[in-house]
């Protein structure tokens, strides 16, 4: 159960809360939708209707999660966002006799909150009612931000049909969560969660008449504002999960934020939101191109499709019909002379950005009308990322190859690309580092340049549905192809060398995915100190549509791999970045 200081807290906050809510201020802008709009929300909620668990009183699911944060297996769970999420989604119906499951379902959900001031976890949610915030690894403290997000939703446009008691303790859960954002303070290089919680303060702050929240907020939103400026980009660059939700709650601070100085902030910011998801849209085959710096897919979900469909009121029509409970609660606008890049492309072209200023984090898309490329110029292959990614197919069936780094089938992040590309020409060499991460980047880090491993190896994965026609050939390990329809990839394989042993592409593939390995290491499971290879690195040069030769040469230290006129390169020996 969650940490609590009952009589200490409820002082606190009923004086607070007393100040802090007139009635004025919370009326309520919302209206019941009727006819399409609310079939269009009962569809959006049926599965969380199906799995509704009457003796938890919660929606279940079965159990997913990214590999961290928890440690539970499998089986059914209550997930504490999902059902905020419902409950905001039963209220919006204003259907009487969802009101009662509303009520109940919060009710649950403001009793998982932290409330002890002193506690650590003070003001976060855990993910899932199984797994209390104590047994999580670690707790996750964005829930402050996700679940605040929609309790702001349920306070704003249905307080008054609350019970005064329920409503007074959302208002404190608020709260609480607002002072966990607050104290934790997250830089502007995290873009949404940056963004979500300059919501959370800002619009709690406005609501509820509490400066310090709003002051806060807004100094938030100036800073993200300021370094998303000197930066070029959103640092969480050309990310479809996190760049959608900036996105979105972007546009929610417009919908909601009334200080003025902080509304003047919103729309450069919103449109480059836009233009990033715009400029690297490959129309013919209805994919967002790389390379991504978070992302939990290499093919694009059909809800960003619907997204923009509703953003350009139909104008931009996929054909994809996918309620979301929020398109009726959120306006959203795609800027109108960026619809044209939804619909067509006329030509290749070329998109180069430099995300990161700072450490000179450089991508490059190539956008052709039978595939897109993207690489980035340096960056770890954690399995949030996409360094190096082509998509090919067809809207109906469309596929992608991807570059990863697996120890133990799983993707490794401390395995690091380096790549130059000019239009469908890559080259690339892969290095490792002492002090990165194994299974994350920074919450499972390697200790020491000790990796426990039974097996290592590099994978150009081919997956998607265009992947049940793609054939995979090794070649003679050096030179090998994918086949994927109409498109050839030609891939050369330059230098790999791991502890002393040279490793050349195999081919294999299951009923999902096609891929062509570069097996580093295989065997028993054993300790792989890093500090003691003398010899971690791979280069390689790959090309689209036409044969490609990629020459190596290694030299104090560094590996150069040339393809053409580009040059990659990359330590031999895994070392320490700085």
């Amino acid at each position: 159960m969650p940490r609590r200081h009952p009589l200490r807290a409820l002082l606190r906050l009923a004086a607070l809360l007393t100040f802090a809510c007139p009635a004025g201020t919370l009326a309520a802008a919302w209206t019941a939708p009727a006819g399409e709009e609310l079939a269009r929300l009962e569809r959006a909620l049926a599965d969380w209707h199906r799995n509704f668990n009457p003796a938890a009183q919660l929606v279940r699911r079965p159990f997913s999660s990214p590999g961290y944060h928890t440690t539970l297996q499998g089986g059914f769970v209550h997930a504490t966002r999902d059902n905020a999420n419902y409950a905001l989604g039963l209220l919006d119906t204003g259907r009487p006799e969802h009101l009662a499951r509303a009520v109940t379902v919060l009710r649950r959900l403001v009793a998982l909150q932290d409330t002890d001031p002193a506690s650590r976890t003070y003001g976060i949610w855990s993910w899932f009612l199984e797994e209390p915030l104590a047994k999580m690894s670690p707790p996750d403290f964005n829930w402050a931000d996700f679940n605040g997000v929609t309790l702001l939703q349920v306070a704003r446009d249905h307080r008054h049909r609350l019970p005064p008691d329920l409503a007074t303790g959302i208002d404190a859960a608020i709260v609480h969560a607002c002072r966990a954002i607050q104290k934790r303070n997250v830089g502007p290089g995290y873009t949404n969660i940056a963004i979500m919680g300059a919501y959370v303060t800002l619009v709690a702050g406005e609501l509820y008449g509490l400066e310090e929240f709003r002051a806060y907020g807004r100094e938030r939103l100036t800073r993200f504002h300021r370094h998303t400026s000197e930066n070029g980009s959103f640092e969480e660059y050309n990310s479809p999960t996190y760049t959608v939700i900036a996105l979105l709650e972007l546009s929610r601070l417009k919908a909601h934020v009334q200080d003025p100085a902080a509304q003047a902030l919103i729309d450069p910011l919103l449109r480059q939101a836009w233009e990033t998801f715009a400029q690297r849209f490959h129309a013919p085959s209805r994919q967002w191109a790389g390379p991504h710096s978070r992302t939990y897919a290499s093919l694009l979900r059909p809800s960003a499709l619907a997204l923009v469909q509703r953003a350009t009121a139909g104008r931009v029509d996929f054909s994809v019909d996918a309620p979301d409970r929020e398109e009726l609660r959120l306006p959203v606008a795609c800027p109108p002379d960026l619809e044209p890049y939804f619909t067509r492309l006329d030509a290749p072209r070329t998109v180069v950005e430099t995300f990161i200023r700072r450490s000179d984090t450089v991508g490059t898309t190539y956008l052709h009308p039978r595939y897109a490329l993207g690489t980035i110029n340096r960056g770890d292959l954690w399995n949030q990322r996409r360094a190096l990614l082509l998509h090919f197919g067809s809207a109906s069936a469309p596929g992608y190859v991807q570059l990863r780094a697996l120890k133990n089938g799983y993707d490794f992040s401390s395995a690091i690309l380096h790549a130059a590309q000019r239009e469908g020409t890559v080259a690339g060499a892969v290095d490792f580092i002492l002090n990165g991460g194994d299974t994350h980047i920074s919450l499972d880090k390697v200790k020491e340049g000790q990796v426990r491993a039974r097996d290592l190896r590099l994978r150009f994965e081919v997956g998607g549905p265009a992947a049940a026609a793609a054939r995979v050939d090794s070649g003679d390990g050096r030179a090998a192809t994918i086949h994927a329809g109409e498109l050839t990839l030609f891939l050369h394989l330059a230098h790999a060398r791991f502890a002393g042993r040279e490793a050349r592409f195999t081919a294999g593939g299951d009923p999902a995915t096609r891929w062509l390995d570069v097996v580093l290491h295989t065997g028993e499971e054993t300790t792989l100190d890093l500090n003691a290879i003398a010899d971690a690195a791979v280069g390689f040069g790959l090309g689209v549509g036409a044969p490609v030769r990629a020459g190596a040469t290694v030299a104090e230290g560094r590996l150069t791999v040339t393809t053409g006129e580009l040059t990659a390169r990359a330590a031999v020996r895994p070392y320490v970045r700085r």
